[in-house]
């Protein structure tokens, strides 16, 4: 068996974060109004009564999780899920601070959630990008 690389440890933990936040958005108690409108910015859906959710937007957060649980199986999956989704992120964010984002139920915690997972996102897959097999701590460890 395979061992994984840092950056494909890191896209696992991400999808996994997805899919369990997608599936927590569904269950009442945990998400107030569950699981609110199926779109649109008036859902009444709240998660951890914090973030604003939707029908669509648990089943975006599901898609994106199953997303990053496949694309972690290779390093180059989890290289694009890591660079790409954090940027997907990170324009979330800037459109949310554009207030463009009838369609999605975000507000301001959910635009700096969005700034949050972008750079999070972003800067993992910088610290860990280096050729598979040869990322940061393991090139430092073989460097002595």
């Amino acid at each position: 068996m395979k061992e994984r690389s840092m950056l494909q440890n890191a896209a696992l933990l991400v999808g996994i974060v997805f899919l369990l936040v997608g599936i927590l958005g569904f269950i009442p108690g945990i998400t107030e109004d569950a699981p609110g409108d199926f779109a649109g910015e008036d859902s009444e859906g709240s998660l951890f009564g914090v973030f604003q959710t939707s029908i669509l937007h648990n089943l975006v957060h599901l898609l994106f999780g199953i997303a990053g649980l496949a694309l972690a199986r290779t390093w180059e999956g989890a290289s694009n899920f890591l660079l790409w989704g954090g940027v997907a992120y990170l324009g979330l964010f800037v459109l949310g601070l554009l207030g463009v984002m009838d369609w999605l139920p975000a507000d301001d915690t959910d635009d700096w959630l969005h700034l949050g997972l972008g750079v999070l996102m972003v800067g993992a897959w910088a610290a860990f990008r280096g050729r598979p097999g040869r990322e940061l701590g393991e090139e430092r460890a073989t460097a002595r």
